[in-house]
């Protein structure tokens, strides 16, 4: 077969696959206006299935994670995918039967003795663009809240994680009926023709480069969308707070996934003065967290050689521009593994690619501030990111930070932890994202907030009747006044 061959037969092979999970679509689109109530029992057998999908494959999917990465901390995979992804289904499975009830609202006191309130309906068909960082969690959490919610869901995984999306699709066509949830398969064509069905909502985890054109293609249908972005995420040392600790929690933050987390910190905002402290305190802790990194299982490698000559590319460009590159690790890098030691960066600023783009990777440039104001000065004169991380035990500086910083979330002496409440929205902001899920969160997201108004049997609402008269003069002054 020659190139021109190959090439329409694979034309072929993506036209056929678009058009059958279009007839999927279609299926589950018209099963839910066929039957629009969905009964908590049912809601219930959903979430049970996906529980168990996940728990009784966690191994499975252990290795399928790794095989996709070339190599993922089995650790890790446990920790960051397995773990969280359960937790939010028993999460969900606890409270949804609370989130389904109708909620009683006071009418206006001019409609009384009426009586209004909120029911909470199914939207329909919801989609879902997984991306390849955390394959397993990044499907799992929004399936289980569009689930609770009473929808029936499409799941689009990434193509640079096939293994992974392979064992995914295979496993929910045993745990659950085709027309209730099903995953497709496929590269960034398949996945555009995916953001434009005419999904009842639509939620796309990804870059923000790529977030743009999710909300282009899903603006044709008027579909309403989440999206999950990133960003460049900081992290603020207070001059207070013990360094060494912060760095602990900065790096660790940091080096799970080997950086390929979108609220990993992106950069560290240091008193200044203090880099170098900062820099020799992270050479130690990577050197008990991570010994002999270039051979441990618990260091994961950057997911393909596109990403890992983008990091390099980074590195390269800062160093042409006048940064210093501060290693971590004695480590070399191993490009035929892409294995990548964790590098600090100083000197840098923003004519450099490592400071305007995410870096998504174990590089972490760390920059001098003079005071708090120029810190947060820093913070607010650059897109407003999905994570902020803030070092410090004075409560008034801390404070400061909170009122002063839009970000999508924010954890307090620490790094990552606010994505793991489950009771904690979970969103971005601007440039970093749009909406929200996680817990009674996700529910809302996915489900029609439908106000409804009960007119009493005995009302006045005849008085305003045309045609208008007098009386209805001295009633329209009277509210009016």
């Amino acid at each position: 077969m020659n190139a021109i061959e190959t090439a329409l037969s694979d034309a072929a092979l993506q036209a056929g696959a678009s058009s059958a999970f279009r007839r999927q679509f279609d299926a589950m689109h018209a099963a839910t206006r066929r039957n629009a109530a969905v009964t908590r029992a049912v809601r219930q057998a959903r979430l049970d299935a996906l529980f168990d999908l996940v728990h009784d494959n966690g191994e499975r999917f252990v290795e399928a994670i790794a095989a996709d990465f070339g190599h993922r901390s089995a650790h890790e995979t446990r920790l960051l995918e397995l773990f969280p992804s359960l937790e939010a289904v028993r999460h969900t499975r606890s409270h949804f039967a609370g989130w389904m009830k109708p909620q009683a609202k006071s009418p206006s006191i001019w409609f009384r003795p009426g009586r209004a309130k909120i029911v909470m309906q199914p939207l329909g068909v919801v989609g879902i663009i997984v991306p390849w960082n955390y394959p397993l969690f990044l499907a799992i959490s929004p399936m289980a809240a569009a689930l609770a919610a009473g929808n029936r869901v499409m799941v689009k995984m990434s193509e640079f994680t096939p293994r992974s999306g392979e064992l995914l699709a295979s496993l929910v066509t045993r745990y659950f009926a085709p027309d209730d949830v099903s995953v497709v398969l496929g590269d960034a064509a398949v996945g555009a023709d995916f953001a434009r069905l005419p999904f009842d909502h639509l939620l796309f985890t990804g870059s923000t480069r790529v977030g743009h054109d999710i909300m282009r293609m899903a603006a044709e249908n008027l579909t309403p969308v989440t999206l999950e972005l990133g960003g460049k995420s900081p992290a603020i040392v207070g001059a207070d707070y013990p360094l060494e600790k912060a760095v602990e929690r900065i790096v660790v933050g940091k080096l799970l996934n080997a950086g390929q987390t979108c609220i990993a910190p992106d950069y560290v905002l240091v008193p200044a003065g203090r880099e170098q402290a900062f820099v020799e305190a992270a050479r130690a802790v990577v050197a008990k967290c991570w010994p002999e990194l270039g051979n441990t299982p618990d260091y994961t490698a950057i997911v393909n050689e596109r990403h890992y000559q983008r990091l390099q590319g980074y590195v390269d460009d800062a160093r042409a521009r006048g940064a210093t590159i501060e290693p971590l690790s004695s480590a070399q890098p191993d490009a035929g593994r892409r294995r990548l030691p964790p590098l600090a960066l100083l000197g840098v600023n923003d004519d450099m690619r490592v400071m305007q783009d995410e870096i998504f990777g174990p590089l972490l440039p760390v920059l001098p501030y003079s005071d708090l104001d120029a810190a947060i000065a820093w913070v607010n004169q650059h897109p407003r990111p999905l994570a902020l991380y803030f070092f410090g035990n004075d409560g008034a500086q801390r404070d400061r930070v909170l009122e002063e910083t839009v970000a999508g979330g924010v954890t307090v002496n620490d790094t990552i932890l606010h994505i793991a409440q489950e009771n904690l929205p979970f969103g971005g902001v601007g440039p970093s994202g749009m909406g929200h899920y996680h817990g009674s969160e996700g529910f809302k997201t996915f489900s029609k907030q439908k106000a409804v108004f009960y007119q009493s049997r005995l009302n006045g609402m005849s008085l305003f009747n045309p045609p208008y008269g007098a009386l209805f003069e001295r009633l329209a002054k009277f509210l009016m006044r």
